[in-house]
This record gives structure tokens, sequence and C-alpha cells, in this order.
């Protein structure tokens, strides 16, 4: 009964409900442009996840969120990987401790950096960071 509905005379099928959407993504507005470049540089605070996503999906679609996840994914993506092996150092017994304290600081600085700069981002402002390895062109 559904597929008779479906096919029947004046109705529409799924194929016909679809033929006009183009397969490209429609380009972010202006402020959605810059909420995305802003919320790249926030996620630092989680690391190089947020800007790695941001910059798979939204980079052909805004150019100012391609630039600036970019950028944050530059500065990121280094320091979360020696956050990831200073922490599985801090499971050593007795130096531990030492690697821990290191994560805890490599967090703060990618935590205060990145607001810092979604901050200015979001002014509609481009950032860079002063020590980036720019790995990502």
């Amino acid at each position: 009964m559904v597929h008779e509905a479906r096919n029947a005379p004046g109705g529409d099928s799924q194929s016909d409900r679809f033929e006009g959407s183009s397969a490209a993504p429609l380009p972010l507005t202006p402020s959605e442009d810059r909420q995305w470049a802003t919320i790249a540089h926030f996620g630092a605070i989680l690391g190089c996840i947020p800007a790695l996503i941001i910059y798979s999906v939204f980079r052909s679609r805004g150019p100012f969120t391609a630039q600036e996840s970019k950028e944050a994914l530059n500065f990121t993506f280094p320091l979360t990987i020696v956050a990831i092996v200073l922490h599985l150092l801090s499971l050593l017994p007795g130096i531990g401790w030492i690697f821990a304290v290191l994560v805890v600081a490599i967090w703060l600085f990618l935590t205060i950096n990145g607001v810092r700069a979604g901050i200015n981002v979001n002014k509609s402002r481009p950032y860079r960071y002063g020590l980036n390895l720019r790995l990502f062109l």
C-alpha cells in the first residue's frame, strides 16, 4: 500500500522530491563563516579534533573558516600529539607526575591561546599564532 501511494498519479515519488537539489554544499553566510572559524579556535580546549572536523567539513564552503580552521589545526595538532605522548609517559611510576604536570601545562596553553584567538576571530579579525608549525598548507 505504501508503494502504491508513492507511485500514484499526482503523488510525488522519492526521486521527484530531490530532483532540483545539487550535490555541492551551499556556501556559508558571512555570520556562519565567522561562527565556524571561531568554534575552530575555541575547540582547542579539546585538542586538534574540533579544528580537524571543521576544516574537513567547511573548508570549501567559507574562505574565513578555511583559513582560520587551518590555522587552528596547525597550532593544535602538534601540541595534541605531544600531550598524548606525555600522558602515556605520566603512567611511569616514580617520575610520571612530572609528565602529568606537563600535560596540564600544555592543555592550559592550548586553552588560553584558543580562547584568545577565538575572541579575535569572532570580531572578524584573522588570527595568527606566534608559534605555529604550519604543517597543513
